[in-house]
């Protein structure tokens, strides 16, 4: 009777032992799946690192176009500057020339003179150097055998852009006569103002000051 009793009390310490060995495995079992889940590699587009490439790609661009933006205004801004200077030495040469071509005059050639002078004005204003030449000063020049040599003593820019200059320059003149044999000198100052036009540079305008 109690080899039976003990019979069985084994027959279920043995199912107890299996039983809780089949569950040991199975939660070892899990317990492995489970920490090779976690150890498996992550998915990229979890990477908070990875959320940022998209802005730093954008900005990298917005970089990119303010700089070429810029490059091209400074290449514009010295082209314009450029322009500018050679404006200024321009029409401050062609002021210089045209001054002289205007105001002096021998008396035996001043209609030759006075009609290659007017090639360097513009429309209008050719009209008034041409008559008041021409009407006025031509005929006392070879009535008084006058003549007049002018030279350009100094010159300034006072503004110039692309199309428009105006100079101002400080001349000399030494005038002779039948009158006054002996060459007389005098200074003055004449205010330039030109226009290009069919790229030369003209005077439209020559008022003394």
């Amino acid at each position: 009777m109690t080899d039976e009793k003990d019979d069985r009390v084994t027959l279920d310490k043995t199912t107890d032992d299996t039983v809780a060995g089949g569950t040991a495995e199975k939660d070892g079992s899990t317990a492995a799946e489970t920490s090779a889940a976690d150890t498996s590699v992550p998915d990229a587009t979890s990477d908070p690192k990875a959320s940022y490439l998209p802005h730093i790609a954008i900005g990298l661009s917005f970089v990119a176009v303010v700089f070429v933006v810029l490059v091209g205004w400074l290449a514009y801004g010295t082209v314009q500057q450029s322009a500018a200077e050679t404006a200024r030495t321009e029409a401050r040469v062609a002021a210089e020339e045209q001054a002289v071509a205007m105001l002096a005059y021998t008396h035996d050639q001043v209609d030759a003179q006075t009609d290659a002078a007017a090639e360097g004005l513009t429309g209008d204003f050719r009209d008034e150097y041409t008559n008041l030449m021409k009407n006025i000063i031509a005929p006392g020049a070879k009535e008084k055998a006058i003549s007049v040599q002018v030279s350009v003593q100094a010159s300034s820019v006072v503004s110039a852009d692309a199309d428009n200059a105006v100079t101002l320059l400080f001349l000399n003149q030494i005038t002779t006569s039948s009158e006054n044999p002996e060459a007389v000198s005098s200074g003055s100052r004449v205010r330039v103002e030109l226009e290009k036009q069919d790229g030369r540079w003209l005077v439209s305008r020559l008022t003394p000051i």
